[in-house]
């Protein structure tokens, strides 16, 4: 028998303006999907996530759903462990990509609670991944999960690893000339760190075809312990006066 929960992502766990982070939503919907599709799950998003309305989530055999209202917004189904993970940045590496991100010369998100630069000070992850030395299509930065989102030394919660693994990989293209949107996600949680733990957050560049990007990232602790893994489907923003979603392959402009 098919289970319904309601659930509804906070206003403050945004990604573009006015709609839920991609990486944050996509954790919740794998967490609730977790007891029918498995520990690992791939998360696929149909349409931008409201904030602070009711969703729905409902389970399936193959697959789960979440819906706003007669809108579909997510699919659930089983997913895969990454293969490949981005290789371990050491934490001053991850220092100098920091440096260099991108981000601060304009930003097409500029409040996102991961790697937004335009919200109050200490309220989102604060991410800044910037290109790695001698790694090309490879960005790091580094993260040190704050003690006001869960007890000091307490492990984060996996939404919050899905969140940080999410943005670094939209900094491996230049999001800046033309801005993309998180598809699709498979992440997995080896060891969730813990809160006030130095982390390094890795992404690198895979495959493009059309407005479809590869990506695959990693959790590294600062002495190289891999603590979370994913790949994911980032799909560039449709031209003007086309119909915007992000499920990859429904839009082709």
């Amino acid at each position: 028998m098919a289970e319904r929960q309601e659930l509804r992502i906070p206003a403050r766990y945004n990604g573009p303006p006015g709609s839920g982070h991609g990486g944050y939503a996509s954790g919740r919907f794998a967490a609730l999907a977790a007891a029918h599709q498995g520990a690992i799950a791939t998360v696929t998003l149909a349409e931008p996530v409201p904030l602070e309305e009711p969703l729905a989530f409902v389970s399936g055999t193959r697959r789960s759903t979440v819906t706003h209202g007669a809108r579909l917004i997510a699919t659930v189904a089983p997913g895969r462990a990454p293969a490949d993970p981005p290789p371990a940045v050491d934490p001053a590496g991850a220092r100098r990509a920091s440096a260099r991100f991108t981000g601060r010369a304009g930003h097409p998100f500029p409040t996102c609670f991961v790697c937004g630069d335009s919200r109050p000070a200490r309220d989102g992850l604060g991410l800044a991944p910037g290109p790695v030395d001698g790694l090309p299509g490879t960005v790091a930065g580094p993260w040190t999960p704050a003690a006001e989102e869960v007890a000091d030394g307490a492990p984060v919660p996996a939404e919050l690893v899905w969140s940080a693994l999410d943005c670094p990989g939209g900094w491996t293209d230049d999001p800046l000339t033309r801005p993309r949107l998180l598809s699709r996600m498979t992440a997995v949680v080896l060891r969730p760190p813990r809160a006030g733990e130095p982390c390094v957050v890795v992404a690198r560049r895979g495959a493009v075809s059309g407005r479809l990007l590869q990506v695959d990232s990693a959790l590294y602790s600062a002495a190289a312990e891999l603590l979370a893994s994913a790949t994911a489907t980032w799909t560039a923003l449709p031209r003007p006066g086309t119909h915007v979603s992000n499920s990859p392959g429904r839009d082709t402009a």
